[in-house]
């Protein structure tokens, strides 16, 4: 009987082991790894908050189209957003001097166009140049982290694997060959999963993270099995302890 026993509990130990093949990442980064790194700019959505600042030859000519402080003072993140433009749901900004300006479909880069041609032709400012900032860029990473969370980021890209940086590395029980990405691309959202085992994912539009992206880490079959009804490993050993013990007791 307390063979049957040792048996069962070796059994459910090794059942709730992770293999090395589920644990390590990119494990054929040698073969796949390699290759150009294509940076990309997303595109400005709804909820996003822009700081724009506009130069030209006369700085004075210039104070109507700009806000807050444009000197050289140290402000802090919630100060610099204060001072941004918030995009409506209906993907407009309200500039001052020109009005509503669309930001549908457009870059950071391509609105500083946009706003400097708007300049430029209506005659308000002499070779005006603009700098369009996203100031509250942030992604979301849940579940078998160790510190899960939303992360604020001022990069234009970061990786994947920089953003799971954030929030401390997946847990030992996290499920790295499926990680669940939700992603708002032209008022539609993207659903996808990555291996991050595997470094294929690295040609990926979801190697680089976008701002407002989703992560989700759920957790691998050892976690899934150890989380029943009764618990975890310790849990039913101790269960099986006692069945053991009162079937011995039972048929002395």
């Amino acid at each position: 009987m307390k063979n049957l026993y040792n048996c069962f509990v070796g059994l459910l130990i090794v059942a709730s082991c992770a293999s090395k093949e589920e644990i390590y990442y990119l494990q054929d980064a040698s073969d796949r790894g390699a290759g150009k790194v294509e940076y990309s700019e997303a595109q400005i959505q709804p909820n996003d908050i822009l700081k724009i600042n506009v130069n030209s030859l006369e700085p004075s000519t210039v104070i109507p189209y700009n806000r807050g402080n444009q000197g050289i003072v140290q402000q802090n993140l919630q100060i610099i957003q204060l001072d941004g433009y918030l995009v409506s749901v209906n993907n407009m900004i309200n500039f001052p001097v020109l009005g509503d300006i669309s930001t549908l479909n457009l870059t950071t880069t391509e609105l500083a166009h946009t706003i400097e041609n708007l300049l430029k032709e209506g005659g308000h400012l002499t070779e005006p140049s603009v700098l369009v900032r996203l100031v509250n860029a942030k992604v979301t990473i849940l579940g078998e982290v160790n510190l899960p969370g939303t992360y604020n980021f001022t990069e234009s890209n970061i990786t994947l694997l920089q953003a799971i940086g954030y929030a401390g590395d997946l847990t030992i029980n996290g499920k790295r060959d499926d990680v669940l990405i939700t992603r708002e691309v032209n008022g539609e959202r993207q659903v996808t999963h990555v291996d991050l085992t595997s470094a294929e994912f690295m040609k990926s539009p979801y190697y680089f993270v976008k701002p407002n992206d989703l992560i989700i880490v759920n957790p691998n079959k050892p976690k899934v099995a150890s989380s029943g009804f009764v618990g975890n490993v310790g849990t039913v050993a101790t269960v099986i302890s006692l069945v053991l013990s009162m079937t011995i007791l039972l048929t002395r």
